[in-house]
């Protein structure tokens, strides 16, 4: 279906916002006449880039382009943006607190009482963060009157990574096909990028890995003279809009391009091929982030292979870096994958603390553990996973997944915000109390070098972006959030909201899709997995309902639903041993059937059906009532959407009404083939006598 354009612009829409936009773009157009800029920039490019996006942002919402003049610091009716040094005004406002990438804007009184608006950047990104957030401001109607706003960003490190493949593919992508490759050439050229990384810096992107972790054969070569030129035409246009660039990296490449008998990280070629091959990144892209890297994971090469451990591994690639100032991301995605379905002893969610826990202290210091929120996979529902904290004296950042693997694939609504404010908040008390998953990412906890929050994206090529318009806003909340995790998720939506289709909360269109979205991560999981349980997805698919299609595989992925009951035994006293992973003040409280939380209790305990729940009900009617209750409320939101036709614009009416239908048909299947299939084990009817089959 062919979307309208507002989808392309995302939350970057400027005069198309609609009409509150507009009417309150009126009250600033006075204020808003000229631009001044103080100090040189340095060619890096996001000052610039600040600048010509602030002269953009003001045509599109007032109506003419503002003149660039000289900076003007007592004349009124400007926006004066700088950055620190540049002028004795731009370091008065900047002198409490402001870091590098953090920014104040300020209002001060003018000639003729028109103010001037004071964008101050602790450096060159800084400015830029700031214009962006001036010009949320401006859309989302706020009062300019008497500003104050001083930002820093909480992590360090603010990244994305997409699994695109060369020939154009995304490995779990939703939205189309890659904007950085086709068929085997790097789409360097494409103004689809510079767009990109304009929606990326808006919400405080500092980092992009624009290939797959899956690193195959044709992507290998990307670190090669081969392709590196395209690639350093892409690390231009993000450095224009203060992003670094960084690559995956096949850890066999030493094999497979160098023509190296070996790969073993301790093997002095392999280390001084590594060295090189560094120093031809460096060459082509000065300013090169690093490498990702998934080793000995899912049939991928790794140090195992050769008797050595991830910190050999790693190591050895932190030293080829290290002299420019590179990073190695390593990701902790590690696990057997050929688990025997039939040994209860052996626990998945165990696998990355167990391989990464005794090897605290020994990676190098530009080396980054990259940990997924949970211990297995993304799913709906899952606890944090106990390796986040744990290691005090290695770098580490938080791994979540923005496409929607597990959680509809860009096809069903699943508004993933709350799920991720609820891991941030999560306290580890890896350092006592306090200790939550956000203050770690920080760096706050331990006196990590590095850290920070990466995620896998949800963009393709599809003309919105995200397939699905309502998917755009976990893309837009994921940067606010890692920006800023006290942002609650209704104030993120709320924002997007107004700056995405122009309307708030009281218009009837905006209550609508702000009741969609806060619904729909519960609605989601009260159709498809109950009380922690996952996984019951069609396999290598993952979308629509299998119950058994895991249950007997290699990839320790189980539910253990017998006649009597269901879950996975993750005790200490009966079970697998996982909880002992926690703290004890947490993994007590998971150990324990009186305390371990509902919706994770088939996570850790395997329960009789009739096991009765905090909430009164027992587990076999909480799987039917939630199952039910799932379909019911897809249902409403197609009625309710029904009725703002000609209220929101006719096309993106027409793609969201098809959107909610084909999720009210993927929630019909799971309601029926959970329930039904539970119906059969237990032998226990509903009680409130509804079709099970």
């Amino acid at each position: 279906m062919t979307v309208t354009g507002l989808g392309y612009k995302a939350w970057l829409g400027g005069g198309d916002a609609g009409t509150a936009a507009r009417l309150t773009a009126e009250r600033y157009r006075s204020w808003l006449k000229r631009i001044a800029v103080t100090g040189a920039a340095t060619g890096y490019g996001p000052l610039e880039t600040a600048v010509q996006e602030l002269v953009n942002g003001l045509e599109a919402l007032l109506g003419w382009q503002p003149s660039i003049v000289a900076e003007t610091e007592q004349a009124g009716g400007c926006v004066l943006v700088g950055t620190a040094g540049s002028s004795s005004v731009i370091d008065e406002v900047l002198a409490d607190g402001v870091r590098a990438e953090g920014y104040r804007i300020r209002t001060r009184s003018g000639d003729k009482d028109q103010p001037c608006i004071i964008v101050a950047g602790g450096d060159e990104r800084g400015a830029l963060y700031g214009v962006f957030h001036l010009l949320r401001l401006l859309r989302t109607g706020a009062d300019l009157a008497s500003l104050n706003i001083m930002e820093n960003p909480a992590c360090r490190l603010r990244m994305i990574n997409h699994w695109d493949n060369m020939d154009g593919s995304i490995e779990r992508g939703y939205a189309g096909r890659s904007i950085f490759f086709r068929d085997g050439e790097v789409l360097a050229d494409s103004k689809r990028i510079t767009d990109y990384a304009r929606l990326m810096a808006s919400v405080g992107i500092n980092g992009i890995a624009i290939n797959n972790v899956n690193v195959h054969e044709l992507e290998t070569l990307l670190i090669t003279e081969r392709y590196l030129p395209q690639v350093a035409r892409i690390a231009d246009v993000f450095r224009a809009y203060g992003i670094t660039l960084y690559l995956s990296i096949n850890y066999s490449s030493p094999m497979q391009l160098g023509g190296l008998p070996t790969a073993d990280p301790l093997d002095e070629s392999v280390r001084a091929w590594w060295r090189s091959k560094m120093t031809d990144i460096y060459h082509h892209i000065p300013d090169f982030g690093g490498v990702v890297v998934k080793a000995d994971s899912e049939n991928r090469p790794g140090p195992f292979t050769y008797g050595r451990d991830h910190a050999d591994g790693a190591n050895m690639l932190a030293e080829a870096l290290e002299p420019f100032g590179g990073l190695v991301l390593w990701r902790c995605f590690v696990y057997n994958c050929h688990q025997d379905w039939r040994d209860r002893s052996t626990d998945r969610a165990r696998a990355a603390y167990d391989h990464f826990k005794p090897l605290d202290g020994r990676f190098k210091d530009n080396v980054i553990l990259q940990i997924k929120n949970g211990p297995m996979d993304f799913q709906v529902r899952e606890p944090v996973s106990p390796l986040i904290g744990a290691m005090e004296r290695t770098n580490q950042m938080v791994e979540f997944q923005i496409t929607q693997e597990y959680t509809g694939q860009q096809r069903d609504v699943c508004y993933l915000v709350p799920q991720w404010k609820g891991v941030l908040d999560f306290d580890t008390r890896c350092s006592g109390e306090g200790s939550t998953v956000k203050r770690i990412a920080a760096g706050e906890v331990h006196p990590y070098r590095y850290s920070g929050i990466t995620a896998v994206t949800s963009i393709g090529d599809d003309s919105n972006w995200t397939g699905h318009h309502l998917a755009a806003a976990n893309l837009y909340g994921y940067g606010r959030l890692i920006w800023n995790p006290e942002l609650s998720a209704e104030e993120i939506a709320s924002e997007w909201l107004m700056m995405t289709f122009g309307v708030s909360e009281e218009d009837p269109a905006g209550a609508v899709i702000t009741r969609i979205l806060h619904e729909s991560w519960h609605t989601y999981e009260h159709y498809t997995a109950p009380l922690g349980v996952g996984w019951m997805v069609t396999p290598h698919y993952h979308y629509g309902v299998d119950v058994d299609g895991y249950e007997y595989s290699k990839w320790g992925t189980y539910h253990f639903a017998d006649r009597d009951g269901i879950g996975v035994d993750r005790t200490q006293a009966t079970g697998t041993g996982y909880t002992a992973q926690y703290r004890p003040e947490v993994g007590q409280r998971y150990e324990q059937l009186e305390s371990c939380p509902d919706e994770l209790l088939l996570f850790f305990h395997h329960v009789p059906y009739t096991h009765v729940l905090k909430s009164g009900k027992t587990v076999i009617q909480h799987i039917y009532d939630t199952h039910f209750a799932g379909v019911e409320q897809v249902e409403k939101w197609i009625g309710d959407w029904r009725q703002l036709e000609g209220q929101v614009d006719a096309e993106r009416h027409a793609q969201i009404s098809e959107r909610l239908q084909m999720q009210l048909d993927n929630a019909r299947q799971w309601r029926d083939v959970i329930n039904t299939y539970f119906y059969r084990k237990s032998g226990i009817p509903d009680e409130h006598g509804r079709l099970i089959y």
